[in-house]
């Protein structure tokens, strides 16, 4: 399976919600979703319920599903606008806004550097 790479060096597939996105299974689907409330909560601070974690094509999707919280992401909005790839692609890179998430995620900056010595 190709990898679907956000902006921010995230792997699509490797995104809970993502996978939430995904699953045939109501029951589960949900039992999922409270997990990644609770997840945000204790990652980030935020208040979320199973319902607030909507469906997810992945942050580049046009036209697709998109989780609410990615709707005001910097990074995405950032990107977009400069109709980059993705933040690696940026003269800016790495941004104090994407050196902040990437110290929640080493796995992110990983990818994104590795992109950023092959361009």
């Amino acid at each position: 399976m190709n990898e679907t790479i956000g902006y921010c060096g995230l792997n699509c597939q490797g995104c809970q919600i993502y996978q939430a996105t995904r699953e045939k299974d109501e029951e589960k689907k949900y039992q999922m979703r409270a997990e990644i409330a609770q997840q945000i909560k204790e990652h980030y601070g935020q208040e979320y319920k199973p319902e607030d974690i909507t469906d997810c094509d992945g942050c580049k999707s046009e036209g697709g599903r998109l989780f609410s919280g990615s709707h005001n992401c910097y990074m995405r909005k950032c990107a977009s606008q400069k109709h980059i790839e993705n933040c690696a692609y940026c003269q800016e890179y790495p941004c104090k806004e994407l050196e902040k998430l990437l110290t929640t995620d080493q796995d992110a900056k990983k990818r994104l550097d590795m992109i950023k010595t092959r361009l």
